[in-house]
């Protein structure tokens, strides 16, 4: 849980670092704004990702499941930027799967805390396959860094692209999972 009185103070600190009057009308509510955006930012650390995966549904003889395009968005551990993108997920189950909504709201539970965009991958993988059980996870996650895009060298629109894999995921169906727009 967030500590809003020390953020609204660090805010206030920062504000007169920079020179600004945090007094001054368009800047006296800045400091709550930020701790009440904080809190929402880093709620993931209140959450628990095995509460969602752990309703599944009996399905025997799934071969695949794959579920793309759902949008994040997390806060980079380095500059305290957010980044933004979309998770694209493929898994194999064990007789069980689990619902489709539950795998955007695994990667809620972990975009919602300070992150690097490679363990944000790594955690989404390894919640699915040890929670769900699966036979194999295949995890793309495709993000835009303002890190890079709004300061240093400034490359609006540049893309890093990051995966992780568990348990058995054959090479013919990471192919079929990227070749299908993962």
């Amino acid at each position: 849980m967030t500590d809003a009185k020390k953020i609204e103070l660090a805010t206030r600190m920062i504000l007169e670092a920079i020179g600004e009057d945090p007094e001054r009308e368009g800047l006296k509510d800045t400091p709550a704004r930020v701790a009440r955006m904080y809190e929402e930012l880093t709620k993931g650390y209140d959450m628990d990702e095995k509460e969602d995966l752990c309703r599944v549904f009996y399905a025997p003889g799934s071969e695949l499941v794959v579920e793309k395009d759902i949008t994040f968005a997390s806060t980079c551990e380095h500059h305290l930027m957010p980044f933004f993108g979309k998770v694209h997920i493929g898994y194999i189950p064990s007789d069980k799967v689990v619902g489709l909504s539950k795998l955007a709201r695994v990667v809620d539970v972990f975009s919602r805390r300070l992150q690097l965009q490679e363990r944000l991958n790594r955690q989404i993988a390894d919640a699915i396959f040890n929670e769900v059980g699966a036979k194999g996870v295949y995890v793309v996650i495709e993000a835009e860094h303002t890190c890079m895009s709004v300061r240093g060298v400034k490359r609006v629109g540049a893309k890093t692209l990051t995966s992780a894999t568990c348990g058995e995921f054959p090479d013919s169906l990471k192919t079929l999972v990227y070749a299908n727009g993962i």
